[in-house]
C-alpha cells in the first residue's frame, strides 16, 4: 500500500543545526588530510558564505568539496567518516529533530532527506535519524575511486525537484499521487522544492526564507531551541 504522505527533509540546518559538508571539510583540515590546512579552512569558509548568500553553483563546491574524497582511498574516507559521525554529527543531533522524523515514521509517511551535500557524508546521517530513503548529490566513482566529479543531476536548487521526480518515479509514483507532501527547509536555496510541495515548512529558517515564510504563511518551527509558529 503506497503511504498517503511523503515528507522531505533538508538536511543541513533543518535536522541538524551544523552544515556537514563544511564540517566535514573542516574536520579533514583540522587532521590535516586536506592538503594546506589554512587553504583549506580558508576556501571552505569562502564556499560556505557565498552558498549562504545564493552565489554558489553546485559545480563549483563539487570542485573542492569532491576533490576532498577524490584525494584518497575510500576505506581511509570510510574509517575517518566513523570518526566525524562521533565526535561532530551524533552530538550535534537534537531530541527535536528525531521527534520530528520520528512522528512522520510512525504515521508511515514515505520519508527522505533531499539534500545537496554529497551522498558520501550524508548517507550514515540519514541512516542515524533512521530515514529509509536519502536523495543527495551524487559523486562520481570509477575504479574504485572517487574522481572528484558530479554524477547525474546535482541535488541542489531546481536539481532537488528533478532528483525528487525521479525517485518518485521509480516507484512509479508522483508528486499528485500524495494527499500531502511535505519538505522541511532552512534555505532559500530550496524555495524551488518548497514551492512545489502542498506543505512548505520553513525549518530554523534563514533571514531571506523567514521574510517569504512569514508573507506566505507558511509553517515556521526551530528545532534548535523553542518552537515559533507550528501549525498542523
Amino acid at each position: 500500500m503506497t503511504a498517503r504522505h511523503l515528507a522531505l527533509f533538508d538536511l543541513d540546518h533543518t535536522l541538524l543545526p551544523l552544515d556537514s559538508d563544511y564540517q566535514w571539510a573542516d574536520f579533514l583540515a583540522r587532521t590535516g588530510r586536506a592538503g594546506d590546512p589554512v587553504a583549506a579552512r580558508a576556501k571552505n569558509e569562502e564556499l560556505m558564505a557565498r552558498y549562504n548568500a545564493g552565489d554558489l553553483t553546485a559545480e563549483q563546491a563539487a570542485e573542492f568539496m569532491l576533490g576532498l574524497l577524490s584525494a584518497h582511498a575510500p576505506s581511509d574516507l570510510a574509517a575517518w567518516h566513523e570518526t566525524f559521525m562521533a565526535e561532530i554529527i551524533r552530538p550535534a543531533i537534537t531530541s527535536q529533530a528525531l521527534a520530528l522524523v520520528q512522528r512522520h515514521l510512525e504515521q508511515g509517511d514515505l520519508c527522505a532527506v533531499v539534500t545537496a551535500t554529497n551522498a558520501f557524508v550524508t548517507a550514515p546521517i540519514a541512516r542515524a535519524f533512521g530515514i529509509p530513503h536519502l536523495i543527495a548529490t551524487d559523486a562520481q566513482y570509477e575504479c574504485g575511486r572517487y574522481t572528484g566529479r558530479i554524477q547525474g543531476t546535482p541535488s541542489f536548487r531546481e536539481g532537488k525537484i528533478v532528483r525528487v521526480n525521479d525517485w518518485l518515479r521509480g516507484m512509479g509514483l508522483s508528486l499528485q499521487d500524495f494527499a500531502r507532501s511535505t519538505f522541511y527547509s532552512d534555505s532559500i536555496n530550496d524555495l524551488p522544492l518548497l514551492e512545489v510541495v502542498t506543505h512548505p515548512v520553513a525549518v530554523n529558517a534563514s533571514p531571506a526564507l523567514e521574510t517569504i515564510a512569514l508573507a506566505r504563511d507558511w509553517p515556521r518551527i526551530d528545532l534548535f531551541s523553542t518552537l515559533l509558529d507550528h501549525k498542523s
